[in-house]
């Protein structure tokens, strides 16, 4: 495979090319639903599991952003169908962590309250083999570490030494991102495709599950972020465009 390239054909047919155990962390967020024009395009979530389980190296991580549609008083569930599918390819389900996007504009309908959230499954192939949690939520206060005591299950008490800690503590796993023009990415040519994901979201994600020269890969590439942010961040990347959508946006003048 070559990389820092993005390949226009079906991501099995890119998977299929590629050796066991050779990718770092995939990044990606599919068509769900048809919450998104896509022409009656689908994919077959239990053969890509499976090429990604294959694929991704032992530790390594997807991250896999998709949520679902409600139609006739009733959410799809998907998102949850296709957890549980990944899992029972033989991934672990590290988290389930949520993108919350601001209200803004009309959304869903006036009998729920407002849908603000994707979610972002955090599936790993065994223990995971980077972790770098981004630390930038102020806590109350710092403090040294100390002394203290813990009451055991029989009643004595133990004594403990307490870590201590510093301004800023790990994130929640909410992660929120302003989205739109300028707040999801500043390149105009981004706002072409119908379902950009935030630029800052993509980082976070590359930074929190790769190192430095790891290999990250979008089978459902879109307007090319997880490439950008991938380059930005000195890994490498290798991005599925499918054909079909292709012929779309240039039929469309997009």
């Amino acid at each position: 495979m070559q990389l820092n390239k993005i390949y226009n054909e079906d991501c099995l047919i890119t998977m299929g090319r590629m050796k066991d155990c050779f990718v770092d962390l995939t990044l990606t967020s599919p068509p769900y639903d048809d919450m998104r024009d896509y022409h009656e395009y689908s994919f077959d979530v239990e053969k890509v599991a499976e090429e990604l389980f294959r694929v991704t190296r032992k530790g390594g991580v997807v991250v896999w952003v998709v949520a679902d549609k409600t139609s006739n008083g009733s959410e799809s569930g998907t998102s949850f169908k296709q957890a549980l599918t990944f899992m029972g390819k033989g991934f672990r389900l590290m988290d389930t962590m949520i993108f919350k996007k601001p209200p803004k504009g009309a959304s869903g309908n006036n009998r729920i309250y407002w849908q603000g959230f994707e979610y972002m499954f955090v599936f790993t192939k065994g223990a995971p083999k980077t972790i770098n949690l981004i630390k930038d939520r102020k806590n109350k206060e710092s403090r040294n570490g100390d002394n203290g005591t813990k009451r055991l299950v029989n009643g004595k008490l133990k004594k403990v030494a307490r870590g201590g800690y510093g301004e800023f503590g790990r994130r929640t796993n909410v992660w929120e991102y302003t989205v739109g023009k300028g707040h999801s990415s500043k390149d105009p040519e981004a706002f072409e495709h119908p379902a950009i994901f935030p630029e800052n979201l993509a980082k976070d994600h590359i930074v929190s599950w790769s190192k430095s020269n790891d290999i990250v890969y979008d089978c459902f590439m879109g307007s090319g972020t997880t490439a950008k942010m991938a380059l930005l961040t000195n890994r490498n990347y290798i991005g599925v465009k499918f054909l079909l959508f292709i012929a779309i946006w240039l039929k469309e003048g997009l």
